[in-house]
């Protein structure tokens, strides 16, 4: 069984900081990708910002700039630096893992619960 722990949503005023953080545990062979996704009222999910094992990186263009994502490989954690918030930033923010269960199986991915992040104007 795989579990995704995010941890560090919360209220915020606009240009202010947040960092989130996402701990996967469990059945896990092997850690691939590891990624923060999000979704407002209304809207479809989307991505946020991406990071492989390797430590390569991808942001979507709403963000670049002013979010960084990160892992620790050794803690099965990845990291998501928000600064410079603004009230668009506000959704649920969803952890996002690519897990190899055991050297048999297929990539999956999972997803944690959410965290709900707020910026006030």
């Amino acid at each position: 069984q795989v579990q995704l722990v995010e941890s560090g949503g919360g209220l915020v005023q606009a240009g202010g900081s947040l960092r989130l953080s996402c701990t996967a545990s469990g059945s896990i062979f092997k850690l691939n990708a590891m990624g923060w996704y999000r979704q407002a009222p209304g809207k479809q999910r989307e991505l946020v910002a991406v990071v492989t094992r390797g430590g390569n990186t991808n942001y979507a263009d709403s963000v670049k700039g002013r979010f960084t994502i990160s892992r620790d490989n050794a803690k099965n954690t990845v990291f998501l630096q928000m600064n410079s918030l603004k009230p668009e930033d506000t959704a649920v923010y969803y952890c996002n893992a690519r897990i190899l269960r055991d050297s048999y199986s297929y990539e999956i991915d999972y997803w944690g619960q959410g965290t709900q992040v707020t910026v006030s104007s």
